[in-house]
């Protein structure tokens, strides 16, 4: 926990890192050896399999598809070959595309080869699954070849219809015309509508309706593309909301409509998506797509969810939507609720639900995280006001009960409407044990981003009701840098985008140099130079101040994969001055840093060689490099 004697809670150890929600999945492959030319098809060894015989692969069929696509990606990006190649694939795609889809290897493969297609051949790719679609919604491998294809519309909707290549193969097909992009969208969209409790409860058709309602709103969101990718573990699937990034894009009038009708689906079973672990995911989509595409209707959700929670029998500690803050399923909805609200509502529901009862959620290993959540949706200094004044006091003991979540999004409210900052910035020293004496806020840097207090980071022991002791700076400047939490990181953040960081700036210029490098080589402590380099309230002499510690650092930042970019972006802001200087010093391991993978793209960054080499014609280009840079910091300005 990282608490000295004098707190009333156990010392002698850390504050809890906090706990993780979610977890990126990563998946890569490696395509085999190729040619250039794809192979002949598989060879053709009965009849279309039905429906009921689960169609199976062959060996043959998949060494061809692997061949093929690995041929793909070889192959030159535009050409009639390409082409030519791109059609004969996918009208073997075509003409297997179930026994293909519900293959775990036939699936993944399929689902890269869609990303090669062009119009025609998706939509016939499409309409060969159509009369399976049930079955392939619901298959554990099925599933990601209709998200896949749901995926390419944003590269092909409303892109131009391809010239007709086979007019009698179309005109004789045994299923006539074939159907547009956007009709097969609308109807996969009636058809999970007719049965939408259905889809929305199953494992794998609920992966189907949340990317189809993003497709129907114009709206792609980063983590439901990374649940995609990866592994579908719930804790991947409970990653925190403020993590998406959503993408828009076009799409015509009757899918916003066909939207609506969707979303209508919701209010018809309202408790069961509110407490089905599944189907809850599916309203969570809804309201972030709805949010931005059609947000009077988003309110319409959220006041219906908001309505069921509290006609619930009440707790007994009052509003029985606090039941559901500590439900693991239905808190996710809340959170959710929370971050799409309009502020007058979220003001009406703190009033009516939090108000009085934010230390006990703070506490709570569920409830804590619909309450960060409510941090983060804090706008105006109305709200943020009663929500300090009652959270304030337990902010060291939040720390030691392992939810610094909670604290940091309090600190991100205070940075982001700009109130209550010199507060929360005293009350951290507090809870830090550095604020006095005062000799002991010149280290707040290093127990902020590891989130240790005093104590403990320096390994001191204190009797209980001893004063504390003076910071000594012989023991400060001994210690190597702890390792840097991203919750740390993201406290570092906030505080240096407040308004009057000069504290924060104070300890950070009394890190050693061997300190700071090991703050910018930390994938987490790296953001926090960012945040010197970009905050509007570090001035030019504060962040050279602090900078000019890593002078001798160089050429470790450099052969460093988070230095290199810290430094890359320290060369950015330079004055030509500050160039010479890490230039200079660069040079003299010239060699090492052609060498490391790194530092060779560092050294082309700041043309070293030029440098070297060629003095003045460096200095010339450096010099018309700045004043370009100062015409569009004037441009910008006005």
């Amino acid at each position: 926990m990282g608490l000295g004697p004098r707190s009333p809670h156990k010392a002698g150890r850390r504050f809890p890192a906090g706990g993780k929600r979610g977890r990126g999945a990563k998946g890569s492959g490696r395509p085999p050896p190729d040619r250039r030319r794809p192979p002949g098809p598989p060879p053709d060894r009965s009849s279309e399999p039905a429906l009921d015989a689960h169609p199976h692969l062959s060996p043959e069929a998949l060494g061809y598809f692997r061949r093929a696509l690995s041929a793909l990606k070889e192959a030159p990006e535009t050409g009639e070959e390409r082409e030519l190649m791109v059609h004969n694939v996918l009208k073997e795609v075509e003409a297997q595309a179930l026994a293909l889809a519900t293959n775990r290897t036939g699936s993944e493969i399929m689902q890269e080869l869609l990303g090669f297609s062009p119009l025609k051949p998706l939509c016939r790719v499409w309409a060969a699954l159509r009369s399976s679609l049930r079955f392939v919604a619901c298959h554990r491998c099925g599933v990601h070849v209709l998200q896949s294809a749901l995926l390419q519309l944003p590269r092909l909707l409303g892109s131009p219809a391809e010239k007709e290549e086979d007019v009698e193969e179309e005109e004789n097909g045994k299923d006539g015309p074939l159907e547009t992009l956007e009709e097969l969208v609308l109807g996969l969209a009636s058809e999970v509508c007719d049965d939408f409790l259905f889809y929305c409860g199953d494992t794998h058709g609920s992966f189907v309706v949340r990317t189809l309602l993003q497709v129907l709103g114009g709206t792609l969101l980063e983590s439901e593309r990374a649940r995609h990718r990866g592994s579908q573990s719930p804790d991947a699937q409970r990653a925190p909301a403020r993590e998406c990034k959503p993408t828009d894009f076009e799409v015509p009038e009757t899918f916003l409509n066909r939207l609506q009708d969707l979303s209508s689906c919701f209010l018809k079973d309202i408790a069961v998506f509110i407490t089905d672990k599944i189907s809850s995911f599916c309203l969570q989509v809804a309201l972030q797509i709805l949010h931005r595409k059609l947000p009077q209707f988003c309110a319409h959700l959220c006041s219906a969810v908001i309505s069921y929670l509290s006609s619930r029998n009440s707790s007994a500690d009052g509003s029985p939507l606090l039941l559901f803050l500590r439900d693991q399923t239905s808190s996710r909805l809340l959170e959710q609720v929370l971050l799409v609200l309009e502020p007058l509502r979220l003001q009406s529901l703190f009033e009516d639900h939090f108000q009085g009862q934010l230390q006990a959620l703070a506490a709570h290993p569920i409830a804590n995280f619909p309450l960060q959540r409510l941090l983060d949706a804090i706008t105006t200094p109305e709200l943020l006001s009663p929500v300090f004044e009652e959270l304030s006091p337990a902010l060291e003991a939040v720390l030691a009960q392992g939810h610094p979540g909670v604290v940091i999004a309090l600190v991100g409210a205070c940075r982001r409407v700009g109130a209550h900052q010199a507060q929360v910035l005293q009350l951290l020293l507090e809870a830090f044990h550095c604020a006095e004496p005062s000799s002991r806020q010149v280290a707040c840097v290093p127990l902020f981003a590891t989130l240790m207090a005093y104590e403990v980071y320096y390994g001191l022991l204190e009797e209980e009701g001893a004063v504390p002791a003076e910071h000594q700076v012989d023991m400060a400047t001994a210690r190597a840098l702890g390792d840097v939490t991203v919750l740390g990181s993201l406290l570092l953040q906030h505080l240096l985008h407040f308004s009057s960081p000069g504290i924060i700036l104070q300890s950070l210029g009394a890190l050693t140099g061997p300190q700071l490098l090991t703050l910018a080589q930390s994938p987490a402590g790296s953001h926090v130079l960012d945040a010197i380099l970009t905050s509007p309230s570090v001035t030019r002499k504060q962040r050279r101040r602090v900078l000019k510690t890593l002078k001798g650092q160089y050429v470790a930042l450099a052969c460093s994969r988070h230095g290199s970019r810290v430094l890359d972006a320290i060369w950015s802001g330079a004055a030509l001055g500050a160039r010479k200087e890490i230039a200079a010093e660069l040079g003299e391991q010239n060699q090492e840093l052609i060498r490391d993978p790194f530092g060779h793209h560092v050294a082309r960054n700041v043309a070293l060689t030029t440098f070297l080499k060629r003095r003045e014609a460096w200095e010339q280009q450096q010099g018309a490099v700045a004043k370009r840079r100062r015409a569009l910091n004037s441009i910008l300005e006005d």
